[in-house]
């Protein structure tokens, strides 16, 4: 660690000067009088394709509201759904027909008008070719008149709000396969220089129809966790992400900002017995017997695990989808390694010499899988792994590359990363797949969780169907609960967390989605120096 910290002083020391466009120090001006702000992110949070919404801006580690495009709507700081460029919306009773009408006085940053003919472009195109987002429940946008588009559906689709929130709107007039590099929007914001791998500068837009934006102008430097800790220290960003492993750090002229997630890291647990389809090994003969995953479930300290692996920085999960609307308290279970063991015993899982236990000549092991790259998914399988021994569970750790790292899950538990706003999370994790038996990521199926997902989708409320998902996840009776299948065992949301200098007042945060991105930068417009 002293080694790591001397090259992050050093790197410190050369930094100052060496990022063109970067903002002088606060020491150098007057920091009441600044409108400018300096973010560092991860280099995983450049956008490869652009500031295309349809190659994947505004989606995945971009969930946000587009800073450059104006959306049709926008998610609120409690995941509740407010007005953008929409001025009102509906839909059909039978789901099929969303009608959405816009504002009038909206022109993108080359002096032309926004209407519904660029709003039904846009969901079109993206429809067409996006790589990202799923747009399949779409059949097409039609533009009515200027400030009327109708969203025609495939199926009925309750989440389609969420949607509409993420999909920055382009101008047909001057849209080409080389837009995401050289945007043009109606947002917050303009970009105005992208220097690829390094940074970007956006300006604000001055034609901007909403509220009036406080900071001018916001550079984005794209840097590893050290770098991002060496531009902090040096002085030269007033944001600096930051891991857990330098958050306890004192930067004189810095305060730490814990932003709290749905980023959340958990494993999936395959619900059938081992067999080979198609010559891929699914199931597993421990994880397919339910006491050995409520064992676990229950069996795990959540809370000694965060403190372990990310030093107090995250909160403890129970669901992929904690504190949001559609989230049933149902998912909750306490930690208690004694009625875990009770479990076990009753299920004929008998402790051997070794101290493992073993049932009909089936060892009680199974392997966690995680990414190479990422050193906290690899320390929370370490860490549970040990804490299962205490159990008499045998669990050996395994990096595996995203390659193989699907196949093997549908035998092996794999450590992911989940979290969005949105309750498609449930439906992809949870629902069978199309043209499958079993769910995408893991073997397993559950027809009345399916029913209830199904109608969730179909209901024409959007809050009418958080009640839905609600039982989904568990009903009284069954669902993907403790008391239900329990097949997945969440552990921990992520705190996302960032140096912040001193006498910048950064906006409330929302809950970040997984991705430690541009989440943070999602009201930038409304930070402000306070001093």
């Amino acid at each position: 660690m002293k080694r790591k910290f001397a090259a992050i002083v050093c790197a410190a020391a050369v930094l100052c000067g060496s990022i063109s466009g970067v903002s002088a120090k606060a020491s150098e001006q007057d920091a009441a009088q600044k409108s400018e702000v300096v973010v560092t992110m991860t280099a995983a949070s450049e956008p490869a394709s652009g500031f295309d919404p349809a190659y994947g801006w505004g989606a995945g580690e971009h969930v946000h509201e587009p800073l450059i495009q104006s959306t049709l709507l926008v998610t609120n700081p409690d995941l509740t759904i407010g007005m953008d460029l929409a001025t009102e919306y509906s839909v059909s009773e039978d789901g099929l027909t969303w009608t959405v009408k816009i504002r009038d006085d909206v022109k993108f940053t080359d002096g032309e008008p926004l209407t519904a003919s660029d709003v039904a472009f846009t969901y079109n195109n993206c429809k067409e070719n996006s790589s990202v987002n799923d747009f399949t429940m779409l059949e097409s946008a039609e533009a009515v008149d200027d400030t009327t588009v109708v969203f025609h559906m495939t199926r009925p689709f309750s989440p389609w709000p969420y949607t509409m929130a993420i999909t920055g709107i382009v101008p047909e007039h001057a849209y080409d396969e080389n837009y995401g590099m050289n945007p043009i929007g109606s947002g917050r914001y303009m970009l105005a220089q992208w220097d690829q791998g390094q940074q970007i500068i956006l300006e604000a837009n001055p034609d901007y129809y909403g509220e009036e934006v406080k900071m001018k102008k916001v550079t984005v430097l794209f840097m590893d966790e050290e770098a991002s800790l060496a531009a902090a220290m040096s002085g030269d960003a007033d944001v600096s992400y930051t891991a857990s492993t330098f958050a306890d750090m004192t930067l004189e002229g810095y305060s730490l900002l814990v932003a709290e997630s749905v980023d959340n890291r958990g494993i999936n647990l395959p619900t059938i017995p081992e067999e080979e389809r198609d010559g891929l090994v699914i199931g597993n003969d421990v994880l397919s017997d339910i006491a050995v995953r409520r064992a676990i479930n229950i069996g795990i300290d959540r809370e000694k695990m965060i403190e372990n692996v990310l030093g107090g920085y995250g909160t403890p999960a129970y669901s992929v989808c904690d504190q949001m609307p559609w989230y049933n308290e149902a998912s909750e279970v306490s930690y208690d390694p004694e009625a875990a063991k009770a479990l076990l015993d009753e299920a004929g899982w008998k402790t051997g010499d070794d101290g493992i236990r073993e049932k009909d000549g089936v060892r009680a092991a199974f392997t966690i899988l995680y990414h190479p790259s990422d050193s906290v998914r690899q320390a929370l399988a370490e860490d549970m792994a040990n804490q299962l021994g205490q159990l008499g569970i045998e669990v050996t750790t395994e990096a595996a590359g995203w390659d193989v790292a699907y196949d093997k899950a549908q035998s092996q538990p794999l450590m992911w990363g989940w979290g969005a706003h949105s309750p498609m999370e449930l439906y992809n994790i949870y629902h069978t797949a199309p043209e499958s038996d079993l769910a995408e990521y893991s073997p397993y199926a559950n027809e009345t969780v399916d029913q209830y997902m199904d109608e969730a989708l179909s209901t024409s409320d959007l809050e009418q169907s958080y009640e839905l998902w609600q039982k989904a996840q568990f009903d009284g009776e069954t669902g993907v609960t403790q008391d239900g299948d329990c097949s997945w065992i969440w552990l921990c949301n992520v705190s996302h967390l960032y140096f912040v200098k001193d006498g910048l007042q950064v906006a409330e945060q929302k809950i970040h989605p997984h991705g430690h991105g541009w989440s943070i930068v999602n009201n930038v417009d409304q930070w402000e120096w306070t001093e």
